[in-house]
């Protein structure tokens, strides 16, 4: 059901669903032309690069990254998680004119018909991405979506973060990172997450701390990367 028709959208919501995407996706598009992205991966992970369609796949960064994601996976016809909020379906038309496609659901609503959502994704052969603290934080931590989905489909779960070297810091809860025109770009891997299909409840959370360190790991190797101090 389109955001003109939802009874839960306000008239002004509705407006702003109407012309703010076109605004924004333009902006982000014309910066993003400027914009010089830099692949940096650890020995024995095979990064995707930019151009390339997205193996079928999971793929986890954190909320405060999703600018330069957008640009960067833009022909990757990857399929995400997003929220059910206003908020969602603003991002939902963002993304839509970039070339991805989303599933409805969070942590909090729709979480089981979301995971069923990317499932489906992964079966067709395409690539499932989570912003895997959001949406609502908290900021650098996983939630256990992509383990749950990896131990549904057996797809390995792919960790990165796109830290740009000069970027607009937006104070809100995920520090999101606006990059600079004419910025470079760091592309930073981390290490793989594989679950296997029997994995025993014990061990969810292990498994998802460790997911939550190979993010964090390919986020704090590009501080290095631009020689910045890590936050």
């Amino acid at each position: 059901m389109s955001a003109e028709t939802h009874p839960r959208f306000s008239l002004v919501q509705r407006l702003i669903l109407a012309i703010v995407p076109r605004v924004v996706s333009a902006l982000v598009w014309l910066s993003g032309l400027t914009w010089r992205f830099e692949v940096l991966a650890p020995e024995g992970v095979t990064p995707t690069v930019s151009g390339e369609k997205s193996p079928p796949n999971i793929y986890c960064f954190w909320h405060q990254c999703v600018l330069p994601c957008t640009v960067y996976f833009r022909y990757s016809r990857a399929v995400i998680l997003i929220s059910q909020s206003f908020d969602g379906e603003l991002i939902t038309r963002i993304l839509k004119i970039f070339g991805f496609d989303a599933v409805r659901g969070s942590s909090s609503r729709g979480a089981r018909e979301g995971l069923l959502g990317l499932a489906n994704v992964i079966e067709t052969g395409r690539t499932a991405i989570f912003t895997a603290d959001g949406p609502l934080g908290p900021i650098y931590q996983t939630k256990m979506g992509p383990i749950k989905l990896a131990q549904m489909t057996g797809a390995p779960i792919g960790a990165f973060h796109l830290q740009p070297e000069h970027a607009w810091v937006i104070g809100s809860w995920d520090k999101f990172l606006v990059p600079k025109p004419f910025t470079r770009i760091c592309v930073s891997w981390g290490p793989w997450t594989r679950v296997p299909a029997d994995l025993a409840p014990e061990d969810f959370e292990p498994k998802r701390q460790q997911l939550n360190a190979a993010i964090e790991f390919a986020r704090l190797r590009s501080y290095d990367y631009f020689k910045k101090a890590k936050p």
